[in-house]
């Protein structure tokens, strides 16, 4: 964990000080390296803070909340709901994309890496930042969880206007983490297929977050992928 955290962006290491200094952080570290002797965990090493390594803290302007990464090969890089260019997209990734193409009419997508959001202020943050190969939610209680909601708090405290979007009801509970007197903040069912026909669908999230930013003098997000 020392080698990653030290290459986390300057900003967010400033930020989160105190919580990579704190004992729970060790106590992660040595959990991780001895799940990494005896499994494969995703994503790799250089990826865990991807997110925070595409999205420096003073660029947030929308969080997307998700939960553990995606747990098969070649798909988690380390950003919610994102997958590596040329792998399959997962079905919560594909509603997404419906949703988009109905809400602002994006050409839909042909690739799952997300990439070009992060560059633009949005942080596709998981709730957990790790995942063993094959079994979801391997890694909860161990330490990430405390860490992700600290990163909730703390950008709801030092920074406004941010645009928190949250699908499905783990994700929901974090509003409590942030202030709506400051930010605003969005809820839905999952992306995911079983859920998703319970709201997701027609909740327009794209376009509320880009009418909210742009209220608030913030430049909105080009939400379209660019098709190569």
């Amino acid at each position: 964990m020392t080698s990653i955290t030290s290459s986390i962006h300057e900003s967010w290491r400033k930020a989160l000080e105190y919580e990579f200094n704190h004992s729970y952080m060790g106590e992660l570290k040595s959990f991780l390296i001895e799940e990494k002797k005896h499994y494969t965990i995703f994503p790799g090493g250089d990826d865990i803070f991807h997110a925070f390594n595409s999205t420096p803290f003073d660029a947030v302007k929308v969080v997307i909340l998700g939960q553990d990464p995606y747990h098969g090969t070649g798909q988690a890089h380390g950003l919610s709901f994102s997958v590596v260019h040329g792998v399959k997209l997962p079905p919560s990734l594909k509603n997404i994309f419906k949703e988009l193409v109905d809400d602002i009419g994006c050409a839909y997508p042909k690739s799952g890496d997300l990439s070009h959001w992060t560059t633009q202020g949005v942080l596709l943050l998981n709730t957990l930042l790790t995942v063993r190969s094959g079994e979801p939610f391997s890694h909860k209680e161990r330490g990430w969880e405390r860490f992700t909601d600290q990163v909730i708090r703390t950008l709801s405290h030092e920074r406004k206007d941010i645009v928190f979007i949250l699908w499905g009801s783990p994700a929901q509970k974090k509003a409590v983490l942030i202030d709506e007197q400051k930010h605003l903040i969005l809820k839905a069912p999952h992306p995911s297929p079983l859920s998703s026909y319970r709201g997701f669908f027609g909740s327009k999230p794209f376009s509320k977050t880009n009418t909210y930013l742009t209220q608030q003098g913030v430049s909105p997000v080009q939400w379209c992928i660019p098709i190569e």
